[in-house]
């Protein structure tokens, strides 16, 4: 029977695995390899926002944008995060079952009489008012990091060995990492080398996609295993998807190009023309495009304009959750937009 014809195209940035942990496997770390991941997670921070001081002097200023943070408060979250669910949870031991709204000890911060829940809770601080908060030192808020990971190791070395036991430890690693991410891109969009050797695989050559043929498959979309999951990972469905064919790997810049040039889709950013040819901005240094490399920095409607020049279409998340677990299906190095929510 002949298919319909997908693409996988991808979105923007470096897609950052975690330092110890990642994909499936982060869902059930032990507590052994939990304290490891922790303490790799952190270091990775540290080099981190220690690029950040290199490339932007001591007063660590970042232009106010959708896409960036201010990179102390970046810091001092991630410390009050790991608190937030686990040093001042009182629950913290009944993993999903936990009551979040139950009142918490004061922030580590309270001792200088400061307010930790008033800067750092991303759920209740405007990200716009982040440029403007009474932020704690650089050296005061690296104290109060170093403080609670050796609050959180202790706790852990006391957590049972289960799923409900480590879930917030899990939670905790799974969070830093989602920073170090950020970290990551917001180097990219303010023009400096971060150092971080995770996103190489993003520049690297391919050879061109090929064509998979997935047979017709049911998936559960969402999480039911055991292990660790999202809050939004729950209440797993179970849906049928029709046999259909998917390219094995992202776009490279070799099959996009030409979409771009015959005018059917605006240029990408971070992409230039020049008369030598293409060039790309890598981490602020405009050189040459390696065509042969994962297109990136493209955006939803650019993804859909070279789906209608190409005769394609995006995955739908159920596609591309069926092809994931194909064997020659290369995924992970880039975020990838599908057609569905």
């Amino acid at each position: 029977m002949q298919t319909e014809r997908r693409c996988v195209l991808d979105i923007a940035t470096n897609i950052v695995t975690p330092s110890s942990a990642s994909g499936e496997r982060a869902r059930h770390l032990g507590a052994t390899e939990l304290a490891l991941a922790l303490q790799d997670s952190r270091a990775r921070t540290l080099r981190l926002f220690q690029a950040y001081q290199h490339a932007l002097g001591p007063t660590l200023a970042v232009p106010q944008h959708p896409e960036l943070n201010p990179p102390l408060w970046e810091l001092g979250h991630i410390g009050w995060f790991a608190d937030w669910w686990l040093a001042r949870n009182p629950q913290r031991l009944q993993g999903t079952q936990a009551n979040p709204d139950l009142p918490r000890t004061p922030a580590r911060q309270a001792r200088r009489g400061i307010d930790g829940d008033a800067l750092y809770n991303s759920s209740a601080v405007p990200h716009t008012s982040r440029w403007s908060l009474p932020l704690p030192s650089v050296q005061h808020t690296l104290d109060d990091l170093q403080a609670q990971l050796s609050d959180t190791l202790a706790l852990l070395s006391a957590s049972p060995p289960t799923d409900q036991g480590l879930y917030f430890h899990r939670l905790a690693l799974l969070h830093e990492d989602m920073h170090a991410e950020a970290a990551v891109y917001m180097a990219q969009a303010l023009g400096f080398d971060p150092g971080d050797n995770t996103s190489h695989a993003l520049f690297a050559p391919h050879s061109a996609p090929t064509q998979l043929h997935i047979r017709h498959s049911p998936v559960t979309l969402g999480w039911a295993g055991q292990g660790f999951a999202f809050d939004n990972e729950l209440c797993a469905t179970t849906t049928d998807v029709p046999a259909f064919s998917i390219d094995s790997q992202p776009l490279r810049w070799a099959e996009v190009l030409p979409c771009v040039e015959a005018g059917a889709m605006t240029v990408p950013r971070y992409l230039r023309h020049t008369p030598h040819g293409w060039q790309t901005q890598r981490w602020g240094q405009w050189q040459p495009l390696d065509t042969r490399a994962t297109a990136c920095h493209i955006s939803w409607h650019q993804a859909q304009a070279w789906c209608a020049w190409a005769e394609r279409r995006l995955p739908t998340e159920a596609e591309w959750l069926v092809a994931s677990a194909h064997a020659h299906f290369a995924w992970g190095t880039v975020w990838e937009w599908t057609s569905s929510p």
